[in-house]
């Protein structure tokens, strides 16, 4: 199969009927062989039916449906993983996204691995336009992948690059950091982006706090889910030698005064030694389930194969 579009909804049931029809209208001109993968994820509305509806008259239409509110990333996990394109593509069901834009997407897979929607010109409230410009801002200087629009959810990727990246909670906003860092190349696109016509929108200001916490444990599990040690390590050392110093001279103190007094500095620094060694305990338990669940399969680009080898 050439192109598979993975299209995660919750309650946007008025937004199906036509969103089908623009798909159909923008991908048949230019590809025959595609799927359109629809995820409720666990909508309240008559999502569902109006799916099952809409998957008699269009035979490229695949549905799934959650049993409960799962997560967008979820939703594109699960998408990913079905989808049988050696292309797949990615867009929201609420009509502000433009299927019209997915060909020329496609086009400049040619020169690299994924392209990610730019929405330059926005039809969103102020609430929610200039949070994002400050959350994209502080993404690109923190992981040095510059996007002006991480949270656009029309992109598209070569199927490798969608089934490479592991998500859950909200990782979805991260997909084209993640891909970069699995040494994907990644490219940018502007496309343009459409006033709501049905509903209101899922999300709220909130999700900005989530995403930075979010980040902050991307980051993490990038550099020191495979050594622990690194991250708890030199906390653990700094406290310990901290507390060592105040250990010495008060020892240097008592040889020299033959008296030992008992004093807030040195309470403060027994239990900051015990802290560090806690801290350098807890990163060498890391290390010792990492040695035990460690199998890493390394992603291979490619490879030749020796003349003399049969």
């Amino acid at each position: 199969m050439d192109l598979s579009i993975i299209v995660p909804i919750k309650d946007e049931a008025e937004s199906l009927p036509k969103l089908l029809e623009e798909i159909k209208a923008a991908i048949l001109p230019t590809c025959k062989n595609f799927e359109v993968l629809v995820i409720d994820d666990g909508s309240r509305d008559n999502s569902w039916e109006v799916l099952q509806n809409l998957s008699k008259e269009y035979n490229f239409l695949k549905t799934i449906r959650f049993q409960y509110n799962c997560g967008k990333a979820a939703a594109l996990s699960h998408g990913f993983s079905m989808a049988k394109g050696r292309n797949i593509a990615t867009m929201d069901g609420d009509l502000q996204d433009d299927p019209a834009e997915i060909p020329e997407m496609l086009k400049m897979l040619d020169s690299c691995d994924l392209v990610s929607g730019w929405k330059k010109k926005r039809y969103d409230p102020w609430h929610k336009t200039i949070p994002s410009l400050f959350f994209n801002l502080v993404v690109s200087i923190v992981c040095g992948q510059r996007l002006h629009d991480f949270n656009c959810g029309l992109k598209v990727y070569k199927a490798e690059v969608a089934k490479s990246v592991i998500l859950y909670g909200d990782f979805h906003r991260f997909i084209p950091l993640m891909a970069s860092w699995n040494g994907y190349r990644i490219s940018e696109k502007v496309v343009e982006h459409r006033a709501r016509l049905h509903g209101t929108s899922k999300y709220g200001v909130s999700r900005f706090v989530s995403g930075f916490l979010d980040l902050l444990t991307l980051m993490f599990l990038h550099k020191f889910a495979i050594k622990p040690l690194h991250f708890f390590g030199p906390f653990g050392l700094l406290a310990c030698l901290a507390a060592s110093i105040v250990f010495g001279y008060f020892g240097i103190e008592w040889i020299n005064s033959g008296e030992l007094r008992v004093r807030p500095l040195l309470i403060l620094a027994g239990f900051t030694f015990v802290s560090g060694v806690q801290f350098i305990s807890l990163g060498l338990l890391g290390e010792m389930l990492n040695s035990k669940v460690q199998n890493k399969e390394y992603p291979i680009a490619e490879k030749t194969v020796a003349s003399n080898e049969v």
